[in-house]
């Protein structure tokens, strides 16, 4: 699931690029464009922003995976040490 949403936030951390890029070119302020500057870098800021928080979120989800593959090997751990004995 990590993964999925690193892939996601990448997407939209380069549509917020594109937004960027589009704010500071003479393409926005040209007669008959679609939409004005402040539109462009309001989009591309809130794009960054949404961008950020599903990487944050896809962190978060790996780490909680791990954490769950690590009890998991210690519980499988700790079943086979009295057969051992």
């Amino acid at each position: 699931m990590g993964r999925n949403l690193y892939i996601l936030a990448a997407t939209i951390g380069v549509l917020a690029l594109v937004c960027g890029i589009l704010s500071f070119t003479n393409i926005a302020q040209q007669p008959g464009s679609p939409g004005d500057v402040r539109l462009w870098r309001t989009m591309g800021l809130g794009l960054l922003v949404v961008a950020l928080v599903i990487a944050l979120g896809g962190i978060l989800s790996s780490l909680i995976e791990q954490a769950e593959r690590r009890s998991a090997q210690d519980r499988q751990q700790k079943r086979r040490r009295p057969l051992d004995r």
